[in-house]
């Protein structure tokens, strides 16, 4: 038997007005009641947005500068958390990311269309006119348009003090972070092959050190190239990072030798954070730094009504990009709207 679900308190005022019975309401949890329910009539929001970051925010925007009615359910765990600084950010460059997630999101929600809730979702399923979205507490929301706006997870491998020293001193971008390492002897932990193309990359900000950690085989023309660029490669596999709190000093490799390093870059397998992508239907294609949502040119997904933006949906990852991608995503989900309308 299907479990009831609990409704929202806007849910309840839709049916409410759309004529729906107590009964109706009372049952509307329930997955296929609630998709019947919610069919009928006008959805309460012309687009949910999951994910409250930089896609996210960028795309309620679009929305509700256009009046439409967008809410935004954010579970408060950006990926770029653990940095105390964005670099490379136009007009924002040396800001902490959570100053400039508080500014964004005091002035989306200033537009009277755009709500926000903190929400982990659980689930996004289709219905007749638009879709059901529940969230892991019960609560029930249902709106013509998705947008897909969560982020990844990072993945790190099982080394002590490196997910602790993650976005300080352990990075993934030169370009957000290599300037402040300026000079400073460079890192690259190997994965796997971009790390040869990291290594090379980041011979502009300071003398490079590869660890191939005996995952990455080079051949003689990559150890040429390498050479050219002055990287040095060590085979033996870092095994320890040394250093007071999140500063680093050295690492250690397997055999007992210590080098002194004062960042390393690693470019992390990531993995999406919903389980429910995939059982909605969504496309996953499979990048260098593991899976995406699969999108076109205009954010949208191989589902109808649901769009994708940020590093969920892209490599590289970028919050520049991502703020690209949620405003690109929430002009296009503006016009399907209008186009949906003008057919009806």
């Amino acid at each position: 038997m299907a479990r009831t679900k609990k409704l929202s308190n806007r849910s309840r005022r839709y049916l409410i007005k759309a004529g729906a019975s107590v009964s109706l309401i009372a049952a509307a949890g329930t997955n296929g009641l609630a998709r019947e329910a919610f069919g009928k009539g006008h959805m309460e929001h012309d687009l949910i947005v999951i994910g409250g970051s930089f896609a996210g925010l960028s795309a309620a925007v679009q929305l509700g500068r256009a009046g439409r009615k967008v809410l935004v359910l954010d579970a408060g765990q950006p990926r770029n958390r653990f940095s105390s600084a964005a670099h490379g950010i136009f007009a924002l460059d040396g800001t902490a990311p959570s100053q400039i997630l508080a500014t964004a999101q005091k002035q989306t929600l200033a537009y009277p269309a755009i709500t926000h809730e903190t929400a982990r979702v659980a689930s996004v399923q289709s219905a007749n006119h638009g879709f059901f979205v529940a969230d892991e507490a019960g609560h029930s929301f249902q709106s013509r348009r998705v947008l897909i706006a969560t982020g990844v997870a990072d993945s790190f491998p099982d080394i002590p003090g490196m997910r602790e020293r993650w976005g300080d001193t352990v990075l993934h971008c030169p370009y957000c972070h290599g300037y402040e390492y300026m000079g400073k002897e460079t890192g690259v932990f190997a994965l796997g092959p971009i790390a040869f193309h990291q290594a090379l990359l980041l011979a502009d900000w300071g003398p490079v050190t590869l660890f191939t950690n005996a995952v990455l085989e080079l051949d003689d023309a990559q150890l040429s190239t390498l050479a050219s660029r002055h990287v040095k490669v060590e085979n033996a596999p870092l095994i320890d990072l040394y250093g007071d709190g999140t500063k680093l000093d050295a690492v250690g490799l397997a055999d007992g030798r210590k080098i002194p390093l004062g960042v390393l870059y690693i470019a992390t397998q990531v993995a999406l954070r919903n389980d429910w992508v995939s059982a909605l239907g969504c496309n996953v294609d499979q990048g260098p730094l593991g899976p995406m949502i699969a999108t076109d040119e205009r954010q949208a997904t191989s589902v109808a009504g649901v769009y994708a933006a940020g590093d969920c949906s892209r490599q590289p990852h970028n919050a520049t990009f991502a703020c690209a991608d949620g405003v690109t995503a929430g002009m296009a989900i503006h016009m399907s709207l209008i186009e949906e309308e003008l057919k009806s």
